[in-house]
């Protein structure tokens, strides 16, 4: 009968379901025979890169025969300089994803657990699971249970700090919390964050996940270097997939005390961001107009998105993302489907444990207006 290959794999990976993606466009025209379809499905930035981007990537295509700076030098000095830190607390990433996975590597085995909150970002359990770790997952605020009065506004389904405590046991290393949290958009204060450091024990690495921080009010941005300066096991992890548009080119980072940071590092492949990414990150950096204008964009769709959901009767989840959650009020599955029919995309969440909810990626105006016709007719409003 031959090797059973995937017996041979660590017992973690073989229990591992594959990440899955968006669907992209191609593939849907391609399955319907359709056209014109759009993307409201990967959180992506309807705006596209920066001009200087493009300018910059164009300068260096004939250069991709060289290796890329392994360590990313000029680009860390410049995070480093732009985050208000030391370079030596950088970890450049293929992505925040591969950062994450870093951590996971670095600091968790199979006498290890990690904890992260129900509902919370998948790449979570595939990290810890793919190590051999336990997952500890903290129940999430329910739809049906009263908010506590601290919280600073209603978020059902968001991450519960006192779960979270909980959660932790003697063998836990880590603990994951995304703040503004993908897939729910819900979000915990600064003060209620910085409470909640002070409740966890100093052997366990904190991995704040600020993927979508550049959408979040300015209150609710943390100050990092004093965040860092006050909690020595804290991990920040930034993109540049979502407000800087650069999703296609991966490029993520990690910010730490450096103790931490060169432990990642070690783990780190030399030539994970490569010299495209690199210096398009280089290039966002110096275009703060063109994030300006993504939030902005993102701010005026989001309050289209929800007082079209109020209209409709939909309940929707408070979001700092540039995506939203909404309650479909039927299988999330049936409603995507119909959708994908109209050639629009966006994700069910069914595997988050929210089989009755679609998010929706907060597109440019005319995105918005053809995703909210096409919703009507396939709940048939």
């Amino acid at each position: 009968m031959g090797v059973d290959f995937l017996a041979l794999a660590r017992p973690g990976v073989q229990h591992l379901q594959p990440y899955q993606p968006g669907k992209p466009v191609e593939t849907l025209e391609r399955e319907l025979g359709i056209r014109d379809s759009i993307k409201l499905a990967s959180n992506e930035n309807p705006l596209g890169p920066s001009p200087k981007v493009v300018a910059a990537l164009g300068d260096l295509l004939a250069g991709v025969n060289y290796y890329p700076d392994g360590g990313g030098y000029v680009l860390s000095q410049r995070l480093a300089e732009a985050n208000g830190v030391e370079a030596a607390c950088v970890t450049l990433g293929n992505g925040s994803n591969d950062v994450l996975e870093l951590i996971a590597r670095a600091y968790l085995g199979p006498d290890d657990s990690a904890v992260y909150a129900e509902h919370a970002f998948a790449v979570y359990p595939i990290v810890v699971q793919a190590v051999g770790a336990r997952a500890n997952v903290a129940p999430a605020y329910s739809e049906s249970m009263d908010m506590p009065q601290s919280m600073p506004q209603s978020m059902p389904l968001g991450h519960d700090p006192e779960a979270l405590l909980d959660a932790i046991d003697a063998q836990t290393r880590v603990m994951f919390i995304a703040n503004p949290n993908n897939p729910t958009g819900t979000w915990l204060d600064n003060d209620t964050l910085l409470a909640l450091f002070e409740r966890i024990r100093e052997d366990i690495i904190i991995v704040l996940d600020l993927a979508y921080v550049e959408y979040m009010d300015a209150a609710l941005q943390p100050d990092i270097p004093a965040w860092l300066a006050r909690f020595p096991n804290l991990v920040i992890t930034r993109t540049f997939s979502k407000v800087h548009a650069l999703a296609g080119l991966r490029i993520g980072y990690a910010l730490s005390n450096p103790v931490i940071a060169d432990v990642l590092n070690r783990v780190r492949q030399p030539f994970n961001t490569n010299l495209l990414a690199q210096a398009a990150a280089l290039a966002a950096l110096d275009d703060a107009d063109h994030v300006a204008r993504s939030v902005a964009i993102n701010t005026a769709g989001k309050a289209r998105l929800q007082q079209a959901f109020d209209d409709m009767g939909l309940k929707h989840l408070p979001t700092m993302g540039n995506f939203i959650a909404v309650k479909v009020a039927q299988n999330g599955a049936d409603v995507y489907q119909r959708l994908l029919e109209q050639g629009v995309i966006v994700r069910p969440v069914a595997n988050y444990a929210m089989p009755d909810y679609l998010r929706v990626t907060i597109g440019a105006a005319g995105q918005n207006e053809r995703f909210l016709v096409a919703l009507r007719q396939a709940l048939e409003l």
